[in-house]
């Protein structure tokens, strides 16, 4: 059999590298996600340097296109395979819904989501302790950030309209984890972000990516071993 020609190296439990997983699976593009290991420092090593000098995952080769960087490379898939996630309708205002709503994802919801999880989920399986403070410093912030979601997702299906896009499938990855937490609530709270977010993750793309992503990243399954 020969091998695919889109190759995506990295963790799959990774939030990055799920981002890039789930726009090819959205986009029904045959890929071979190649193995790599954290704890080993692989992604340290000279042969991944030369593909990513910044030595974070994921980093897909599409041919002879390296790219690095996951929103890049979701932006890549997706102008290339399945454009009307990136589009909408293909007018220039849907293009400018969806990449004003990816900016939100990455500049407002990203962050305190993120740090939340961090918190709440890493830091424990690490061996290490919680840093209530954070989180108290987050909350605030995602719950005004969700709050603009509720607003605007009770006008509109999804965040950049009546179709779902990128904008969208963006926040799945870091969502996925940020809902294991306490601070699910958030969202269960918000009924219009919550339908959305129940929809989001029904998606064929989306479930099977949750099959990468076990909620204790993997790390409760080694420290049985």
């Amino acid at each position: 059999m020969a091998a695919a020609a889109v190759k995506v190296y990295g963790w799959a439990m990774s939030p990055f590298v799920a981002r890039a997983l789930l726009c090819l699976e959205e986009a029904g593009v045959e890929y071979e996600l190649v193995p790599m290991s954290r704890e080993a420092g692989d992604h340290l090593r000279p042969d991944f340097l030369a593909r990513n000098p910044f030595a974070q995952v994921p980093v897909l080769e599409d041919g002879d296109l390296t790219l690095f960087e996951s929103r890049a490379i979701a932006r890549h898939v997706l102008r290339k395979h399945k454009p009307e996630l990136l589009v909408g309708d293909g007018s220039p205002a849907a293009a400018a819904m969806v990449d004003m709503w990816l900016e939100v994802e990455a500049q407002q919801h990203h962050t305190p989501a993120g740090a939340i999880m961090v918190q709440c989920i890493l830091m424990p399986l690490l061996g290490g302790a919680r840093d209530q403070a954070v989180v108290d410093e987050n909350v605030p912030k995602l719950k005004k950030v969700l709050d603009v979601y509720e607003a605007r997702l009770s006008k509109c299906k999804y965040l950049a309209g009546e179709f779902i896009s990128l904008a969208d499938l963006s926040h799945f990855p870091m969502m996925r984890y940020f809902m294991e937490t306490e601070y699910r609530a958030l969202v269960e709270e918000r009924p219009h972000v919550m339908a959305w977010w129940e929809e989001l993750k029904a998606r064929p793309a989306v479930r099977k990516v949750t099959e990468f992503m076990p909620a204790d990243f993997g790390i409760g399954r080694k420290a049985e071993q």
